[in-house]
């Protein structure tokens, strides 16, 4: 589980600076590397992928950093 958390925090570290490209730049480094079009569909299991990973972190902080009541 341990190198599953590192693969989608790696994942989730590199969608956040592609997220950054285009707000600042309107520069998609997806689309550029792997273009658009007919071969969109690796755009989009790509962005599947930094998607599903975030969930993941999402579940393993919510399992292991639960919200807790300080008294």
């Amino acid at each position: 589980m341990k190198i599953t958390s590192i693969i989608a925090f790696s994942l989730v570290i590199i969608g956040a600076l592609v997220w950054l490209l285009v707000g600042i730049f309107d520069f998609n480094l997806v689309a550029f590397i792997f273009g658009s079009g007919a071969s969109a569909v690796v755009s989009r299991i790509i962005y599947s992928l930094v998607g599903i990973s975030a969930l993941w972190l999402l579940f393993i902080w919510a399992m292991y950093h639960p919200f807790k009541v300080v008294d």
